[in-house]
């Protein structure tokens, strides 16, 4: 007699297969609604929170591995909540206030709900984020192509698809992506081949958003993922295909780039967004400036100067969340928060090269997250959907991957105890 560690099904309570469809699809339906944002209330709000009411009424349950993320995240918000207090009597200070709370919130649901039938129920919400990713992308794209009327799915002559901002566009897209990829240079013909069709209309998409912050985004998740790809690779073959396809990637991507820069408008765009010479980066007041001067003051307040109050001193944004969370949330916010972003980048590396079924996907939200948490820098991520929802994954994950390592553990010393016993 042995015991089998390879089905994580045994980690969720048994559930009615009627139930259990409805579960999954309102999972796929979050992922999916995460790639429309530019209306409020957006369809991820609506389909998260009827995720969190049926999960609850069937059986979710909080446990003791998730405390540390829940105390860290009130911590957080905490702080952003006392330096807010005298600003309460403004709306769009407790509409921020509200916002931090939620986001919080879904990103503990996430945690909760991959870490049981963690194989299935990733499977759909990374369908979701893949559909949701080729709809916002089709739009950007129609947009970018003056195929709609007006300014709609585009912003200062950028793709921005479903979204209100192209940086936050493009940056949405790195993880589906991601996903993608790993289809195109791992599955079968039939597979790989839509995976590429998919890859090419989320590329094309990201290109036209013009951000430069998305563009090194993907460069590097994608370069690092594949990396970490060829290292759990358990045979020669697979890596071969790995290092095949990622070149043959690079060269459609620079046939594509070459094609699009034919055109003017495109031309131009690319060019201007291109550099790094940006007035905007540049000088006392600029984007690096900011944050040498918003550091000198976090020093000094340990109260902060609360929510949205930032370009009150300066002419913009923090454009860093780790910054941003000084000004907004005082020492409390500005202490815990990169505390827990960087504990969560750190202990993923731990769970790298453990095979678990879903150890694929594992690394291509690690990658993503990764990429983000360096991204924060500069800009503010602090308010990004995705980017809670990647947290959420990534302990969620965690808890999963400790769990099947312990089944497989307990499998393995019962059967070194059980052989050369003699059978019954």
């Amino acid at each position: 007699m042995t015991m089998h560690a390879s089905s994580d099904y045994a980690y969720a309570a048994p559930t009615a297969p009627a139930v259990v469809t409805l579960q999954h699809g309102l999972l796929w339906l979050m992922g999916m609604g995460g790639a429309i944002v530019f209306i409020e209330p957006s369809p991820y709000e609506i389909f998260a929170l009827t995720s969190v009411v049926v999960f609850a009424a069937t059986g979710l349950r909080m446990r003791l591995a998730f405390m540390p993320l829940a105390l860290l995240l009130f911590a957080v918000n905490l702080g952003y909540t006392i330096c807010a207090l005298p600003l309460l009597d403004q709306q769009p200070i407790v509409y921020w206030i509200l916002t931090s709370w939620y986001m919080a919130v879904t990103a503990i649901f996430i945690a909760l709900v991959v870490s049981e039938d963690t194989a299935a129920r990733l499977h759909y919400l990374r369908s979701g984020l893949i559909a949701g990713a080729v709809i916002a992308s089709l739009a950007g794209i129609a947009g970018y192509l003056r195929l709609t009327p007006g300014e709609l799915f585009t912003l200062y002559g950028r793709a921005a698809g479903t979204f209100k901002d192209p940086n936050v566009f493009g940056a949405f897209l790195v993880l589906p992506a991601l996903f993608c990829l790993q289809s195109v240079v791992s599955d079968g013909f039939g597979r790989s081949l839509r995976s590429t069709i998919l890859l090419g209309i989320i590329t094309l998409a990201l290109l036209l958003a013009f951000s430069r912050a998305a563009w090194g985004l993907l460069a590097l998740t994608a370069a690092f993922m594949l990396l970490l790809m060829m290292l759990t690779s358990q045979t020669n073959r697979q890596r071969s295909r790995i290092v095949l396809m990622a070149i043959a990637a690079i060269v459609a991507l620079v046939l594509v780039l070459v094609i699009l820069l034919q055109f003017d408008f495109i031309r131009d765009m690319f060019q201007q967004r291109a550099s790094f010479d940006q007035k905007y980066d540049e000088g006392r007041f600029g984007r690096f400036g900011r944050h040498l001067l918003g550091a000198q003051m976090a020093l000094d307040l340990p109260l902060g100067i609360g929510p949205l109050q930032f370009n009150k001193f300066f002419p913009e944004d923090t454009h860093n969340s780790y910054l941003n969370a000084f000004m907004s949330g005082g020492w409390i916010s500005g202490v815990v928060y990169p505390a827990l972003v960087f504990t969560t980048a750190l202990i993923g590396f731990r769970y790298i090269f453990v095979r678990t079924p879903w150890q694929r996907p594992y690394l291509a939200v690690f990658s993503a997250y990764l990429g983000t948490v360096g991204e924060a820098f500069i800009i503010d991520t602090d308010h990004w959907r995705h980017f809670w929802l990647m947290l959420g994954l990534m302990w969620g994950l965690f808890v999963a991957t400790q769990r099947y390592m312990a089944t497989a553990r307990h499998a393995d010393e019962f059967t070194t105890h059980t052989e050369g016993l003699p059978a019954r």
